[in-house]
């Protein structure tokens, strides 16, 4: 498959924490108008890229925001404290750089710690270059978000990158859409703030009432040094997920999306994620309840600025959600 990951890049490097997708939504909007019949924006801010067609109504979806940080408080010397956007983890935050949406890079320090049990997230700020509030108060102001830099590096079959989670999944279901001749009813859902709580996918699914939803989105690994036991691994193929926080997913879709991946030879592995959860597991829920499933694409240091993955997973995701969205009338 001739997958082309530029546009990965470009996605991954555009501004979209939780709250604010919007450049997100319209860089994918232009990818796919001329692959869709409608195209819409909803309430919360979830982009609804739809192809009519006369079998099922299939959902596919994959969020658009990002981790990040929200402003709090600016101190009369010009630093800033911030509260967590999504699953941040404290004790990596000390040095990394973050950017704002019109561009303006900080780093995050810390205060003097009388012992390493102190760092906590009131020992944190973010350091602009400013010597006042003043300062301050001209380039960012309380309640505007932040981002992590992590620049997109390709080496041999890898990709690094901050924002892999969940924009992989994002052109993973663009270059389906792309490639798919499914003749079902497809509304292809780029949903907003998952990271803190799948709220997107609620309403949106709330509103479709389709017959079957995909969601694609990562999934952690156990391939590094001592990492906690876990089967999934880079290079084996994408994750079909049996279970993770938010849903345990129907026998019926497990064997349904294994006999086509067997059938069609893309190479697949079982998902089993003891925390977490998808925006699957919102859509499982809605209404009278929504037969759904999780493409997985394993990916290692999920929620920090240096994401990692394997191309060959994510031509086998590609591969897998096109030939389920042309065989769903099987269900």
């Amino acid at each position: 498959m001739d997958l082309d990951f530029t546009i990965l890049e470009q996605l991954t490097q555009i501004f979209g924490p939780s709250g604010s997708e919007e450049r997100v939504a319209e860089f994918i909007a232009n990818q796919l108008r001329p692959y869709c019949d409608e195209l819409k924006t909803d309430t919360l801010g979830n982009l609804m890229v739809v192809r009519h067609g006369t079998g099922k109504k299939i959902m596919v979806a994959a969020h658009m925001d990002e981790i990040g940080l929200m402003i709090t408080h600016l101190d009369k010397e010009g630093f800033l404290r911030f509260t967590p956007l999504g699953g941040v983890r404290i004790p990596n935050l000390v040095g990394q750089r973050v950017k704002f949406s019109k561009g303006r890079i900080g780093t995050i320090g810390v205060e003097k710690l009388d012992k390493p049990s102190d760092l906590k997230l009131d020992k944190l700020y973010i350091d602009i270059g400013v010597s006042s509030r003043e300062e301050a108060e001209q380039i960012v102001h309380i309640g505007e978000t932040a981002v992590f830099i992590g620049d997109f590096v390709e080496s041999e079959s890898k990709i690094i990158s901050k924002a892999l989670d969940d924009r992989i999944g994002c052109f993973v279901a663009i270059e389906a859409l792309k490639r798919t001749k499914s003749t079902n009813e497809l509304a292809f859902v780029f949903t907003v703030q998952e990271e803190i709580g799948i709220r997107g996918a609620r309403t949106a699914s709330y509103s479709l009432e389709p017959d079957l939803a995909i969601a694609v989105d990562v999934t952690a690994t156990g391939d590094t040094p001592k990492a906690h036991p876990m089967s999934v691994k880079l290079g084996s193929g994408v994750g079909i997920k049996v279970l993770d926080h938010s849903m345990i997913t129907s026998p019926r879709i497990k064997r349904w999306m294994a006999a086509i991946a067997t059938e069609r030879k893309i190479p697949f592995q079982w998902e089993v994620l003891e925390y977490g959860g998808t925006d699957s597991g919102a859509i499982h829920l809605s209404r009278g309840g929504v037969p759904s499933g999780v493409l997985s694409i394993p990916t290692r240091y999920v929620h920090s600025p240096a994401e990692m993955l394997d191309k060959r997973d994510v031509e086998a995701a590609v591969d897998l959600l096109v030939a389920l969205l042309e065989r769903a009338t099987e269900l």
